[in-house]
């Protein structure tokens, strides 16, 4: 995949990477002009979704977001964004297989939990500074740091994303 095939959009106040976009925007353009916001969203996601991972909970969100960049790309009205994810996890670490399995089993229990959250993986030494970790990888889940220095198992992490669902 090249880097041009990745179009960012905002989906409940978070930057979301969504693979395709352009190119289905494009191929619906025509035909889909003049139908309605609920075909044009069913049919984006219906694309969309054979390549990019789009939770249940938040899938409206999502045909919303699909919907207004279509519309742009048409020069229609559109409505803005409103709205935002409840979860924001942030992974610590410059890069090392460490990190990456960990970023990889966050994201497998978001999946498994059938959660949205706005995910980032933090390389830059000078900005993991700035949370006052000493170690890595380390994970923060909406701002609270849950580890620093391991990697924990899939479970814990379920367990943390859901503690930080409930508060």
């Amino acid at each position: 995949m090249a880097a041009s095939d990745v179009t960012q959009i905002t989906v409940n106040n978070r930057k979301v990477g969504i693979i395709g976009l352009e190119s289905t925007i494009l191929d619906m353009a025509d035909e889909y002009a003049e139908k309605s916001d609920g075909e044009i969203q069913a049919e984006m996601i219906r694309r969309l979704s054979r390549e990019n991972y789009i939770p249940d909970r938040v899938v409206d969100n999502y045909g919303t977001a699909f919907l207004r960049e279509f519309r742009k790309h048409l020069g229609q009205d559109y409505e803005e964004e409103t709205g935002a994810l409840p979860l924001e996890v942030k992974i610590l670490g410059v890069g090392c297989a460490r990190c990456d399995g960990m970023k990889k089993e966050v994201i497998n229990a978001l999946a498994e939990l059938n959660l949205a959250a706005d995910v980032e993986h933090i390389t830059d030494m000078r900005e993991i500074v700035k949370y006052r970790v000493i170690g890595s990888p380390a994970l923060l889940i909406n701002g609270k740091t849950r580890c620093v220095g391991t990697v924990p198992s899939k479970d814990q992490i379920k367990r943390w994303l859901q503690e930080s669902t409930d508060q």
